[in-house]
């Protein structure tokens, strides 16, 4: 649901691991553990950002 919320309108959003595991009061660990758990069940799309130097910044998700 919080990704849901925060998504686009194509079902695309990118917050931080460190935003969500802070405004949803869990350890980064978790907030890791159950992207992949979603990802591995078909309900999200995980994909990376660059910043325009070429440096990483959050990933993508895609809301499937």
């Amino acid at each position: 649901m919080y990704l849901k919320d925060r998504a686009n309108k194509d079902g695309i959003c990118w917050p931080s691991i460190r935003t969500i595991a802070g405004e949803l009061k869990l350890s980064r660990a978790t907030v890791y553990r159950a992207l992949d758990d979603l990802c591995k069940a078909g309900f999200l799309e995980k994909g990376d950002r660059w910043r325009e130097n070429g440096g990483r910044t959050s990933n993508l998700y895609k809301l499937l």
